[in-house]
């Protein structure tokens, strides 16, 4: 099917007048000159899905000063969202239980543990010794309390010593955050592949979603609109801004947690 009528040609023109060739406009915006080619002669169908085309061309009209959003408005009816890939990889049954075998021996150990340091206290505390008493460094003892004596002859008949105070030094906890987090403010296509390759999301993604991954889960990441994502690493978010060409952001994500642009 054909973009709107006009759309091409105005966007020709406008280059030309501005005295600008293809290879220009290609190195200003880090677009391919195939791009520029496809999206002058009306061939959106090869540029990738609709949210690819709208970026290139919110790119294109900015460079040229050039209103494109009447010819946006019609380019949902001309290029179809691209169809959702679906893996179709094939784990052997030997693999899937030597995996679930594997699974079930972590499960184990980490059972083991955490539970033995909780049986352990629970042994130490069967204990008949007087528990010391727990106070807070922000609470003074009174003044007016008589302070323990070395010697037993000290204390008064018929009361037990009173229990040492000990300063609380537990942890607060804190709320656990994932270690890479994509939210919508828009619709973006997005692609996730996993560090061997495998595709975690490939999908166009609405206004409103949320992902998150674990670390180690995630190694290349592709925004189809960068502007309409964001992006948080262990809590921080991210500047897309390296990563992104023509509002298209690609990047890597190692096993330490460090992001690294990639080409097309």
């Amino acid at each position: 099917m054909s973009p709107p009528q006009g759309c091409g040609e105005a966007l020709r023109s406008a280059r030309e007048q501005s005295g600008l060739s293809l290879q220009d406009v290609s190195q200003r915006l880090k677009m391919p000159v195939r791009v520029l080619q496809a999206l002058e002669a009306g061939q959106w169908n090869q540029s990738g899905g609709a949210v690819f085309v709208r970026g290139q061309l919110r790119s294109y009209g900015r460079l040229l000063k050039l209103d494109v959003e009447p010819f946006l408005a019609q380019s949902e009816a001309v290029v179809a969202p691209p169809a959702v890939l679906v893996s179709h990889s094939h784990t052997p049954r030997l693999q899937y239980v030597f995996e679930s075998f594997k699974r079930r021996a972590v499960y184990v150990v980490l059972t083991l543990v955490i539970a033995t340091p909780v049986w352990m206290a629970l042994r130490s505390s069967a204990d008949p010794a007087p528990e010391p008493a727990m106070a807070s460094l922000d609470v003074v003892p009174d003044a007016s309390m008589p302070a323990q004596q070395g010697s037993t002859s000290a204390r008064p008949s018929g009361r037990a010593p009173a229990a040492p105070y000990v300063a609380s030094m537990a942890p607060v906890p804190r709320a656990t955050t994932p270690w890479l987090s994509l939210s919508f403010k828009g619709d973006s296509w997005v692609e996730v592949d996993a560090p061997d390759g495998r595709k975690v999301e490939h999908a166009l993604l609405r206004a409103g979603d949320e992902r998150r991954y674990a670390a180690g889960e995630v190694g290349r990441i592709k925004l189809g609109d960068a502007t309409a994502v964001e992006v948080q690493q262990a809590g921080s978010t991210v500047d897309l801004a390296p990563y992104q060409r023509a509002n298209v952001a690609r990047f890597t994500v190692s096993s330490e947690g460090s992001l690294a642009p990639v080409g097309d």
